[in-house]
């Protein structure tokens, strides 16, 4: 797969199929248009391309400021979509100058001259331009005047988008590690710098890597101890098992929401390091114990909990 992120100096592609999208999670249901999309390029003898937009556009045309929270950072879905052979990603970049551009002139300077499109594949439900005056019926009714023809996604294609980003964002949010990654289809994950904390861990036998992940759109799950894998390609090229705590360690009495990584049988100084961290299973809500020696009881069945999820003999 080919990254574009210059639509000035994009190739003349081979027979088009586009789609566009935000493509969030890249889950079971995108991973059925991208079937659809390969299976007609490959009657057409085309090259399949996906357009997508950085930032997501309700980070600029959005009524609600903040945070928009997503499944994935720009550079996790580069790593998902290339495993599905596409042929080209193109990253357009969202800002208000092109979100005020009439529906036609998105058709005719976007779609039509930047990209030259064989077939654009798209939602029934699909809208663009100003005001999102533009919808499928107008790609169908500009179609001979530019050449393209216009494949509508099956319905059921995308309720199961729909419904799946739901849930997983829903499950997420509340712990249910289970539902979200059967619908992702994959583990979540999402990458962190370690940082230092307050070293608590190191006292009672269970030192942590404290996590910052930088980008502030990116969704964390909800607060509660997990059983995880985690990643460096600097530190191996496996992945290691570990526990992870998020929230607020009510126990020392402290209110800011932190991420805690427990890696097993590692002792390395990891600082400044970034480390990826795949979510296996929600292990238990988090508790306010009675004191540190309390709570290290728990660390200890956190973690045969963990080798257990992880199947890691101890």
């Amino acid at each position: 797969m080919t990254v574009h992120t210059n639509i000035a100096s994009l190739p003349v592609f081979r027979n088009a199929m586009i789609t566009i999208g935000t493509f969030d999670g890249v889950h079971g249901g995108h991973q059925q248009i991208i079937q659809l999309m390969k299976a007609e390029a490959a009657k057409a003898g085309g090259e399949t391309v996906i357009i997508t937009f950085h930032p997501h556009p309700r980070k600029v045309v959005g009524s609600q400021p903040g945070p928009v929270y997503l499944l994935n950072t720009l550079e996790e879905k580069i790593v998902l979509l290339e495993k599905y052979g596409i042929d080209h990603l193109v990253i357009v970049p969202f800002t208000e100058t092109f979100a005020k551009q009439s529906a036609e002139a998105y058709i005719e300077d976007f779609l039509v001259k930047t990209f030259n499109p064989h077939t654009i594949i798209i939602g029934h439900d699909h809208r663009f331009g100003k005001g999102r005056s533009g919808d499928f019926q107008l790609l169908e009714d500009k179609a001979a005047e530019y050449g393209y023809a216009v494949k509508e996604i099956p319905g059921y294609m995308l309720k199961d988008i729909t419904i799946s980003s739901t849930r997983i964002r829903e499950a997420l949010l509340e712990g249910d590690i289970d539902t979200a990654n059967y619908f992702l289809g994959y583990d979540y994950f999402f990458s962190g710098k370690v940082v230092e904390g307050n070293k608590l861990g190191r006292t009672i036998g269970y030192p942590t890597a404290n996590l910052v992940v930088a980008d502030e759109n990116k969704l964390v799950p909800g607060n509660g101890v997990y059983a995880v894998t985690i990643k460096n390609e600097k530190l191996t090229t496996t992945h290691l098992g570990g526990m992870m705590n998020i929230g607020v360690r009510p126990t020392i009495g402290a209110t800011k929401r932190v991420i805690e990584v427990n890696i097993f049988d590692f002792d390395k100084e990891i600082y400044g390091e970034t480390l990826t961290v795949s979510i296996k299973k929600h292990l238990r809500s988090e508790v306010k114990f009675t004191g540190l020696d309390e709570l290290k009881l728990q660390l200890s069945r956190d973690k045969e909990a963990a080798a257990s999820a992880l199947m890691i003999r101890n």
